[in-house]
């Protein structure tokens, strides 16, 4: 869940000074606790998996204009790692190599029918569209985690690529254009909350997937 930053001094000093200049530009609470909740808890888990102190991670934030707002990678040898937040809910996925996370919270839609439309590849609008928001948010979060996973995110179209329907198994069934990757696709979705759909991509082999909740991590951590 998000934190609020005044309530968590602890999680504050764990970021470094981008981080920190990220977290007071924001000028609603709620987007500074999921600032701070989705960042930190990437400290302290990449900082478990490394066995290191999760203040003393680096990370490399190289846009491809060459300034530091792109994605966060470790900077050197590491896991690849994906951050996510909707609604009161964040998310952070790590993986041995490129990993995507998205989840959306279940809401109404206005003009469904356009955004289907937008987002469905040629071969997918000759099939029954989502008709509902859980469909269409079930189709969203399992596109932007693979457009994650290849780090270009929503600079790439959706439409590039043909999921099996919403209401089947996740399954890539074809992905065109540049941006399509060379190397097996794998593909899942998840529920970490209810009405909070969400999905998690990647290259290779399809791993074996393990959820935790990320609240008793955050409010266990003490400085040291």
């Amino acid at each position: 869940r998000p934190r609020d930053p005044e309530a968590n001094p602890g999680l504050v000093a764990l970021f470094d000074e981008h981080e920190r200049d990220r977290l007071t530009a924001f000028r609603r609470p709620a987007d500074r606790a999921r600032y701070l909740a989705a960042h930190a808890l990437a400290r302290l888990v990449l900082g478990d998996r490394l066995a290191a102190h999760p203040a003393g991670l680096r990370f490399d934030r190289t846009c491809r204009c060459g300034q530091q707002h792109g994605k966060p990678r470790l900077d050197g040898d590491g896991p690849g790692f994906s951050l996510t937040h909707s609604g009161d809910l964040v998310g952070v996925a790590v993986f041995d190599g490129a990993v995507g996370l998205d989840v959306e919270q279940h809401r109404p839609l206005s003009d469904l029918a356009a955004m289907a439309a937008h987002i469905c590849s040629p071969v997918e609008l000759t099939r029954p569209r989502p008709t509902g928001p859980r469909a269409f948010l079930t189709t969203w979060t399992r596109k932007e985690a693979l457009l994650k996973a290849t780090g270009d995110g929503l600079s790439r179209p959706m439409s590039a690529i043909t999921l099996s329907p919403p209401w089947r198994p996740p399954a890539v069934e074809a992905w065109t254009g540049d941006g399509a990757p060379r190397e097996a696709v794998w593909l899942a979705d998840l529920m970490p909350a209810p009405d909070h759909p969400a999905a998690v991509a990647g290259f290779g082999a399809a791993p074996t997937i393990r959820e935790f909740d990320g609240d008793p991590l955050l409010s266990s951590w003490a400085p040291g």
